[in-house]
């Protein structure tokens, strides 16, 4: 079993977003995946609670509870876990790390967005977890997004290659219970979270398309 942490420090970077989008597509792609949601605000399990589907399995928890939750999943058959955490929490964030085999950045190009980085570069850093930006609600045109690539290479972080768009796909999606790739499947944001997910697999050795009941 993988697992991934989402940290930002800063909130409405798009953490739960991603992590309820790429644990989608992982059960999309035949592998079995659960969500630990670490935040008070329990927006990954407010999103289950107005699911028609029983997967991706998302758990409620405190910090401490980590290790014993991911030992549960790996025990029912998990593939992968994706770890959401809560904005502000050093502690938390840095458990989750500690917990995972890839740390994710999600990053909106903002200035407070990016000046919020350096404290999530810490956290992986103290971990010693590998930890890769993934560029969030870039808009369609302008200088932005370059500018913001240039502000996160200074920080000495990789960038996913694959960038998410602004797209009200993704608010729609969500509030119905649903992933981009199942609200809108052949939609650029569906086709923006499986360029992530498959990356996120090769980075990680998993194979996407395999059956459940496979190790990888």
């Amino acid at each position: 079993m993988k697992t991934i942490a989402m940290i930002s420090q800063k909130g409405g970077a798009g953490k739960t977003t991603l992590t309820l989008n790429l644990a989608v597509a992982a059960e999309l792609s035949g592998l079995s995946c659960a969500v630990i949601d670490l935040d008070p605000q329990a927006s990954a399990m407010g999103w289950q609670d107005t699911r028609e589907k029983e997967t991706p399995v998302v758990i409620s928890a405190q910090a401490s509870r980590i290790q014993d939750i991911l030992q549960t999943a790996k025990d029912h058959g998990a593939d992968l876990t994706l770890i959401d955490t809560a904005p502000h929490s050093d502690s938390a964030a840095l458990q989750a790390a500690r917990a995972a085999d890839l740390v994710l950045i999600p990053c909106r190009p903002s200035i407070l967005d990016l000046r919020a980085i350096a404290s999530s570069v810490d956290i992986a850093t103290m971990a010693k977890k590998p930890a890769i930006a993934v560029l969030n609600s870039v808009p369609p045109r302008g200088s932005l997004t370059e500018e913001a690539l240039e502000a996160i290479k200074s920080y000495g972080l990789d960038i996913a290659p694959e960038q998410l768009g602004q797209r009200a796909a993704f608010v729609h999606s969500l509030t119905l219970g649903l992933a981009v790739m199942e609200y809108e499947p052949s939609g650029k944001a569906a086709q923006e979270i499986e360029a992530i997910y498959k990356w996120a697999c090769m980075h990680l050795g998993i194979k996407p398309t395999q059956k459940k009941g496979e190790k990888s």
